[in-house]
């Protein structure tokens, strides 16, 4: 029975943890990179389709990406999408290719991107934090119910923390890796 909410817990906190690394994935650091485009969806056939399976990304150089969509009816829908997506891009087309030069980051930018880098950390903790708090209270109601002892309760509950903080541990490493590439020119 501990060993189930243990394993849960760390399953939870595993998936918070490649959450994040999805989340970091898409802030921009300046150097082109076809992740940058990966939650970009271009409506096809009547349905919301991943862009990646409408056309081919690929990185033309170190600050431009190059989409050539499989349909030729697709350049202006994958471009409004693009502009549509908030990520401050502006795609240029000649012929079939979309192009889309990565303007240099300023620091002034840089500084706000290492703020939101920070709060996406921030709600990577509280998520662990919250599946931390969810098990102990499974540990408390079979206290309640009389299945485990007081004993194993803390034991259990040591356990969880342990995770809990190697978990964290790994949120902070991420942290400070992404914020480096971001101040990196």
């Amino acid at each position: 029975m501990i060993e189930e909410i243990q394993l849960d817990s760390e399953e939870r906190m595993e998936k918070s943890l490649e959450a994040l690394r999805q989340d970091f994935t898409k802030i921009r650091t300046g150097r082109a990179h076809t992740s940058l485009l990966d939650h970009i969806t271009v409506p096809y056939y009547g349905a919301d389709t991943p862009l990646a399976q409408v056309a081919n990304v690929n990185v033309l150089d170190a600050r431009t990406l190059g989409i050539t969509p499989w349909e030729h009816k697709m350049v202006p829908v994958i471009e409004k999408a693009i502009i549509d997506s908030g990520l401050g891009l502006n795609p240029s087309t000649s012929g079939t290719i979309i192009r889309i030069p990565l303007p240099p980051m300023t620091e002034d930018r840089r500084r706000d991107m290492t703020k939101i880098v920070r709060h996406e950390a921030e709600a990577g903790r509280v998520a662990v934090r919250n599946i931390r708090r969810d098990a102990n209270h499974h540990l408390k109601k079979l206290v309640k119910d009389k299945v485990i002892s007081e004993d194993d309760e803390r034991h259990a509950e040591e356990q969880i923390q342990k995770l809990t903080d190697k978990f964290i541990t790994k949120i902070d490493e991420l942290l400070t890796e992404k914020e480096a590439e971001l101040m990196e020119i």
